[in-house]
């Protein structure tokens, strides 16, 4: 599963969970209701402070992830 999946799996599951809809989410979190659609979409042109905004509401954020062993730069 892509990492993006994941994001988008995250935010629409937990959303759900908690009984809200994208305009709730969007109220709670200081994000346009725009921006939550794109999300749950997965839109690849995102800024990562909104995202981090969405996620600190579920008390996650992003953060670097290894994707496969190469070689350093």
């Amino acid at each position: 599963m892509s990492a993006t999946r994941e994001l988008i799996d995250f935010v629409k599951t937990r959303r759900e969970q908690l009984g809200l809809t994208q305009q709730d989410l969007s109220d709670r979190a200081g994000v346009g209701l725009r921006f939550v659609r794109d999300l749950e979409q997965g839109k690849e042109s995102l800024r990562l402070d909104k995202v981090n905004q969405v996620l600190a509401l579920f008390g996650h954020k992003l953060g670097p992830i290894k994707i496969e062993e190469r070689d350093e730069l």
